[in-house]
Formats: structure tokens, sequence, C-alpha cells
């Protein structure tokens, strides 16, 4: 019984709807890397002695809000725009999609992001792709409590805003009664919590929010510090925003349809 339903998901995660999802999910989460990594770059191309100065701040939370929410614009209605294994975590653990999809999600998202740093490193001649880092005040116990903090923020943002609530899909009721506007504008709102989470943790712990992100930019940068930071505090706090929404906040939207579940929206 067990073994059956197993290899019942497995079917699922491998249909020519899922694949589209998975495509999805690598183009969006390519181009959002390639805008982060990228601009990270090219402002600290522009700094005297290459130097990171408040001004490259700035450039790199703009750059994440926009490109984040074309990300998640463009991956939407096809994938549920997750752009991040934070996401994907988190409506693994809630039931909204199943165990072998989050895992392809995952390849593909990961995939993406290393993909897109090589990139950035090969076409700028070799110049250093930059690897999020925590600051000397901060120990690695607090950056995960804050990344985890700032990717609950995220991601309770996506539960709400996007696609993601039954209720806001288009045609549907919508938390005010105008579920195709809410779907129109939860991309935005998703860009501008990351923008802000960058914002206010940039200095401190990176302002990651996306271990994918993190996990390429350190591949491809050769430095693993501090990783852990990275992967253990949004996986948790994207858990608790999941968890808090489904079975506090919006009870009535804990239960996809069979469709949402298998491809994750």
């Amino acid at each position: 019984m067990g073994s059956s339903a197993l290899t019942a998901r497995f079917g699922e995660a491998i249909t020519k709807k899922a694949l589209r999802s998975y495509l999805a999910e690598f183009i969006s989460t390519f181009f959002f890397v390639l805008a982060v990594i990228g601009s990270a770059m090219s402002s600290r191309k522009m700094m005297p002695g290459g130097v990171a100065e408040p001004g490259a701040l700035v450039v790199e939370a703009v750059a994440t809000a926009f490109a984040l929410a074309s990300a998640v614009y463009i991956a939407g209605s096809i994938s549920g725009g997750h752009v991040n294994p934070a996401v994907t975590f988190s409506m693994a653990i809630g039931g909204r999609i199943s165990l072998p999809t989050a895992i392809f999600y995952w390849i593909s998202q990961i995939l993406a992001s290393i993909i897109a740093c090589v990139i950035l490193k090969g076409t700028t001649a070799g110049q250093e792709v930059p690897s999020f880092g925590i600051s000397e005040e901060m120990t690695g116990f607090g950056s995960s409590i804050l990344e985890g903090v700032f990717t609950f923020a995220l991601v309770y943002t996506v539960y709400v805003a996007s696609s993601v609530d039954p209720r806001n899909s288009v045609g549907g009721p919508g938390l005010l009664g105008q579920g195709q506007e809410l779907r129109a504008i939860g991309p935005i709102m998703i860009g501008f919590v990351a923008g802000a989470g960058v914002l206010a943790s940039g200095p401190l712990s990176g302002g990651s929010m996306n271990p994918a992100c993190a996990f390429a930019s350190a591949l491809v940068a050769g430095s693993f510090r501090n990783q852990a930071v990275y992967w253990v505090g949004p996986l948790v706090g994207a858990t608790v925003a999941g968890i808090l929404y489904d079975n506090v906040v919006c009870v009535s939207a804990s239960q996809p349809s069979a469709d949402s579940t298998a491809l994750g929206f």
C-alpha cells in the first residue's frame, strides 16, 4: 500500500505538466540569481577600490525586489513561482506539493542558481563572484535567526499574496472579493518584502533568504563559511510561516485541490 502510494507520487512528479513546472522554476530562478548576484558584482565594480559602500546595499535590494517580482510573475501560473528552496520546503511540509515534486523543484532551483553564477564568473573575465557572509559582530546562531525571521516574512507573504492561496486564484472570490487583482499584485508584494529584507539584514547576516542563491554563489566563489546559516534559518522560518498560515490564520485555505498539491499552485 505504501509502496503503491509512493509510486503514484513519483508518477505525478514526471508528467508533462510537472516537467513544465520544473522548467519554469529553472528559468525563473536562473533569472533571479543572475540579477541578484550580477547586481552585487556590478555595484562593487563601480565602487572605489571595489569595496562595497552603502549605495551597493540599495542597488542589491532594488535588484532583488525587481527580479523576484518578475520571476514569480513569469512562473506563477505554471509552477507556482517558488524560486526558492525554502518556499518549496514549506509547501512540502504543509502537504501542498508531494515530496518527489519538491525534490525536483530543488534540483531545478539549485542547478539554475549554479549555472547563473558560473555564467557571471565566465562572462566577466573571472571577476570574483560575491558570496553571502555575516558581519564580525554577528554569531552563526544570531544570523540564522535573522535569516529565518526575514524568510518567514517572505514565505508568509507568498502564502497570502500569491497564487498559492486558492482564494486568490483568477476568477476566485479573493481575500477582498477581488481575486484577480490580488493575484496580479501578489508578485510585486513578494518582491517588496524581499527587498526590505535585504535592506534590513544585508550588512548583518547577508540578506539571502534563499538557500539556492547562497549555495550557488558560495560554490562558485569557493567559500562555504557559515553556509549552514543560509539553510537552517530560512528552512525553519519558511516552515513556521506555512504552518502558521495554514493552521492558524487561514485554516479554510489549507486544503488545496489535487492539482495544486501536485504542482504547487
